[in-house]
Formats: structure tokens, sequence, C-alpha cells
């Protein structure tokens, strides 16, 4: 939890949309024992004093909210802008720093959302994360594109909250926020991301991240084991 003094971190998970390409609303299916946005949800309020989640629509918003331990359920809007702005109206105004957080990315670290709080404590109007571009990139109209100059973003992306609700006053559309604070002037920061926040867009998406799931379980009982093994042996020495 964000310490009091610095003022309250709220998280805006976005899920109102129709998952066309996954064919179906892939916030709601099944990874390895909870939903996408569950998933979503409970790495946010690791780090956030509370979350907001925007969904396609309202009718079960109490049981929706119970499922997943969101503190808001809001209606989302016609477009990814639009459901943002929405969710924003939910955030309370004593909030200084707000996280917006695509729900389609399960697999995103409470450290990464902490860089994020970080970087925008540190003064930023806006922090991204980001990786960079491995494939080669080429032009449907020209040559092959300079890969070392390009960074694919990542959420959560971190804002003051004033910023934000400022840029969203304009009441443009953009494929991210950052991109609406940029346009009115605001200063953005690139964080290193991570490679295994992947988002989910396809159903292939959804194998490789169980099976990243299933690879990091593995890692963590192989530790657990190590560090029992270790500490097994310690006593027999010490009671020998």
């Amino acid at each position: 939890m964000v310490a009091e003094e610095l003022g309250e971190v709220w998280c805006i998970v976005v899920a109102a949309g129709s998952g066309r390409r996954f064919g179906g609303a892939k916030q709601h299916v099944d990874l390895a024992g909870r939903s996408v946005l569950e998933r979503s949800v409970a790495t946010a309020r690791e780090v956030c004093d509370g979350v907001v989640v925007c969904v396609a629509g309202t009718d079960d918003a109490e049981a929706l909210r119970a499922a997943v331990h969101a503190d808001r359920v809001v209606e989302g809007g016609a477009s990814r802008s639009r459901s943002v702005a929405n969710g924003l109206a939910a955030v309370p105004e004593r909030a200084q720093v707000v996280l917006v957080h695509d729900a389609a990315r399960p697999l995103a670290s409470p450290e990464l959302f902490r860089q994020v709080v970080a970087a925008v404590r540190a003064g930023a109007d806006a922090a991204v994360p980001a990786v960079p571009v491995v494939d080669t990139i080429r032009s449907l109209d020209g040559p092959k594109v300079d890969r070392d100059r390009l960074r694919a973003v990542q959420t959560p992306q971190g804002f003051r909250a004033e910023v934000l609700r400022s840029a969203h006053h304009s009441g443009r559309d953009a494929t991210d926020d950052a991109s609406l604070v940029e346009e009115a002037g605001g200063t953005v920061v690139l964080i290193e991301g991570e490679r295994t926040n992947l988002k989910i867009t396809e159903p292939v998406d959804l194998d490789v991240a169980t099976a990243l799931l299933r690879r990091s379980a593995s890692s963590v009982r192989a530790t657990d084991l190590e560090h029992f093994e270790g500490h097994g042996a310690d006593t027999a020495e010490g009671g020998s």
C-alpha cells in the first residue's frame, strides 16, 4: 500500500473491449484457475490504494466487483479513451497518481507497477513501460524501419492525476493515455517494461500466458525445495 503522506494511488483497469480478435470477452476467460481480469485486478491491488474496473455493461456490477475484488465497477464507453474517462470519474479527487492498465495484460508484475508509480513520483507527468522491438519491421510503402529507434509500449501507464484529468477533459481519442498527455504538452518518460507482460489478443496468447505461469510456478517450487533441503542439511549438521 502506498504511504499516506505521498497521496493515494488508484488504478483504472480497462476491461470494456469486445474481444473481436480473440473471439469473445477475453477478460473473463480462465487463465490457470483465475480469470484474466481477476489476475490483473489482483496485481493492481498489491500496489494501489483502490481499483476501478471499466466493463462493457454494469447489469451485474456488484457481483463482478465482489468477484474480482475491485473497489468500483463502471460502464465503459464507445472507445478506449471514453472508457478511461468514465473510470477516471470514479477515482477519488484525493488520488495523486492514477495508473491505467489493460485487463488483457494479466502477467504484469507488482514490481512493474511500483516502478511506474516511482517514475511519476520522481516528477514525470506520465510514465510508460516499453520494450525494444526485436522483429524486423518494414513499411508497406517503403524500406525496413530502424528497429533500434522503436519501442513497444505496455501498461500499466502511470500519470499525475491532475494531468490525466486535464488531458481527458479535451474529449480526444487515442490508443493510449500517454499519447493524450503528450498531445496536451505533458512530459512522458519510458521505463523498462517486461517481456512476459504480453497482451492477450488472440487465443494463442492465452496458451503462451498459461505456459509462462506454469514455468513461474515450477521455478517457485524448485526454489522452495532448495531452501527446504538446505535448511534440513544445516539442521542435521548442527545436531550431529
